[in-house]
């Protein structure tokens, strides 16, 4: 029955955003991947501990969609540290981002309800007056961390498909 409600859901979501294509995109060689509305490019760095980070941006229809997957060079078995990791890292994003205002962290979601992965959402604003809507995923080998900003209101239907489009290798 969980199944069916879920399915139906996605249907609907679907049919909010139709005439518009959502695909299946490679992020780089990482082995991750996402459904995106537009194609981003990405640039691949090392963090400062020598994991291997793939990032990227796209606009369509005034709103800005970016992804990062960070491939960790040191996996964390345990998933409480793995989402404290992952908290962690959007923490330096907000400065990164110059973010001013935040709603607080959701903890605990689950990607694809998948109970090997954890997931955090939340809502920023930034100093140019951006509103934006993040998630992050990791299953303590990964961090994928996506995120929708723009200067009018976000399209959460629109969005959310973008925003739970990540997938970890082998999904």
């Amino acid at each position: 029955m969980r199944l069916l409600l879920i399915l139906t859901f996605f249907i609907s979501l679907l049919g909010t955003v139709a005439g518009q294509s959502i695909k299946k995109y490679p992020i780089g060689q990482s082995g991750c991947s996402f459904y995106s509305f537009c194609e981003l490019k990405f640039e691949q760095s090392k963090s400062a501990d020598s994991s291997s980070i793939w990032s990227g941006e796209c606009v369509k229809e005034e709103l800005t969609y970016g992804v990062i997957c960070v491939k960790l060079l040191n996996p964390i078995a345990e998933l409480p540290q793995a989402e404290d990791m992952l908290i962690s890292y959007a923490d330096y994003l907000k400065t990164s981002f110059e973010i001013t205002k935040t709603m607080g962290y959701g903890r605990g979601h689950l990607l694809q309800q998948k109970e090997n992965t954890r997931g955090i959402i939340d809502y920023w604003s930034d100093l140019e007056k951006n509103n934006w809507k993040i998630k992050g995923w990791t299953d303590g080998k990964y961090i994928g961390f996506l995120y929708v900003y723009s200067k009018k209101e976000l399209p959460e239907p629109k969005i959310n498909l973008f925003l739970d489009g990540f997938r970890l290798p082998g999904n």
